[in-house]
């Protein structure tokens, strides 16, 4: 048989997405700070979009009065009567200009009062903001160096102290061997050591530390409490961290008494001392949605309209552009514009109404959870959001990704609400694994020191009170999830720390 080119005629259905179909999915799974940035961007490409609050070049607000166009003049003889106010401050006050505006030289002086006048004379809308000037919190780096720059005179020692500064990890530890920092600099082992026992008494107690032990040593030498016996202590902290006080108070030497005095010393020592610096900008979660009582006893779901970007198309720069250029590559360029900008608009607007859906499908299947607490978190999957709303499942897990909401009971994830079903042995409704998590927390939390209860124990407990079936293996898996430890480290936390406290003899 031969072959031989050929023409084929086919006729299918396919679905293909455009451009613009995939910015409008892309939009749905930003947050709102990832919305203001990919919106920015926009804003710098497309001439045509512009701020519904206005403040862009070219903006559709009419033409300027003359009254708001600056003069000299105006400018120069109102100088000279802000000026002259400063000086009949001073007067009132009986003293000088000096000691009214201090930060102020007497060249500089009437300019700065100008510009404060003017700035509230405008209404206040410039003034400056009380907020930026707000002391900065150092780095845990600024910090060394600003104590090491008074301990340390020579210049070698300060650049080897530099490089030490620049290997402590956030936590305040000492991130690399300081032979590597000596064979780095070409200097000796020993004179490493002996700066970093220099740093090593900077504030706060613990900084450049190796590991926890040294870290828990330098703080407890700083406050003169590092005895032989806590030496030992710290040398079994694989003891104290299982709990093992029976074998602590042996390799130690001392009694329970004694041994629960040093634990509750170890307790109010920093194992992490650099956490307390400043080590990037800290941002608080802004809700995207609101979640109120409204009178009537419903739900009232509202969109936060802060973070909400409010866009326009200034159309009459359009239409100025296209009538006065004759280059088609230039029209070609703002009907591109012009359509980008108007589908960006729907989108965004496609984007919040999607989100006030999907929320108040939320709120109406999560009622029980916002009246009555996480014991009532119902069993939800994106599946069951999505049917009810009649969207696809993957639209309702991107309009919901990196989404905050503001219920009476605090702000939560979006993704909180959606857990998996335990089915219930009774018949009843499913339970939300959320929950049962709750419910675990609190019968640990409620159990005796003498009767503390196994995960067997508290599956049996489960079945009993609610009904849920819910495997040893599974609630072990959410007590671990919850950093909660196993019965036999609760029994000794719960039992033998309990008797020290109570006067308990020698072991």
């Amino acid at each position: 048989m031969a072959l031989s080119p050929r023409l084929e005629v086919k006729q299918g259905l396919g679905l293909t997405l455009t451009p613009q179909l995939m910015q409008s999915i892309k939009l749905l799974q930003l947050s709102h700070l990832e919305l203001s940035a990919f919106i920015d961007v926009e804003m710098l490409r497309n001439p045509l979009l512009e701020r519904e609050d206005g403040g862009e070049p070219g903006d559709d607000a009419g033409p300027v009065e003359p009254a708001a166009s600056p003069d000299v003049s105006e400018d120069t003889v109102s100088f000279s009567e802000r000026e002259q106010s400063a000086e009949s401050i001073a007067e009132s006050y009986d003293t000088e200009v000096e000691n009214v505006f201090p930060e102020q030289s007497g060249a500089d002086r009437g300019d700065a009062l100008s510009s404060y006048e003017r700035n509230t004379a405008q209404g206040g809308e410039d003034a400056p903001d009380l907020e930026a000037y707000v002391a900065s919190r150092p780095s845990l780096a600024e910090h060394v160096e600003t104590q090491a720059a008074y301990l340390l005179d020579d210049p070698r020692d300060r650049v080897i102290a530099r490089f030490l500064a620049d290997e402590l990890t956030d936590s305040g530890y000492l991130g690399v061997d300081p032979a590597e920092i000596a064979a780095q600099l070409g200097t000796s082992l020993e004179a490493v050591e002996r700066v970093l026992a220099l740093l090593q008494t900077l504030d706060p107690p613990g900084l450049f530390a190796r590991d926890v032990r040294e870290c828990l040593m330098l703080q407890l030498q700083d406050r003169d409490r590092f005895d032989p016996m806590m030496a030992k202590l710290l040398d079994h902290l694989d003891l104290v961290a299982a709990h093992d006080f029976t074998a602590l108070c042996r390799v130690v030497g001392c009694d329970r008494e004694d041994l629960a005095d040093m634990l509750a010393e170890l307790r109010t020592l920093e194992p992490r001392p650099g956490n307390g610096f400043a080590v990037g900008p800290v941002e608080a979660v802004v809700p995207d949605v609101f979640v109120r009582p409204g009178p009537d006893g419903a739900w009232q779901v509202e969109l936060n309209t802060e973070v909400l970007p409010r866009l326009l198309v200034n159309r009459s720069y359009y239409t100025s552009v296209t009538r006065q250029t004759r280059d088609p590559a230039e029209k070609a360029f703002m009907s591109e514009c012009l359509a980008t900008a108007t589908w960006l608009i729907k989108s965004l607007d496609q984007r919040a109404q999607t989100l006030l859906k999907v929320s108040a499908e939320i709120v109406k299947q999560q009622g029980g959870f916002l009246e009555q607490g996480v014991a009532h978190l119902r069993p939800m999957t994106l599946r069951m959001v999505a049917d009810a709303i009649e969207l696809h499942e993957s639209t309702v897990s991107r309009v919901t990704a990196n989404k905050y909401m503001m219920t009476p009971r605090g702000v939560f994830d979006m993704k909180y609400f959606f857990t998996t079903a335990l089915a219930s042995s009774s018949g009843e409704a499913d339970h939300s694994a959320e929950s049962v998590r709750h419910r675990i927390r609190q019968l640990i939390d409620a159990e005796a020191p003498d009767a503390i209860l196994s995960d067997d124990t508290l599956a049996e407990v489960l079945v009993r009170e609610t009904g849920v079936e819910i495997a040893r293996r599974t609630v072990a898996k959410y007590r671990e999830g919850m950093n909660i430890p196993s019965s036999v480290i609760r029994r000794r936390q719960k039992r033998e720390i309990t008797p020290a406290h109570q006067g308990a003899g020698p072991v």
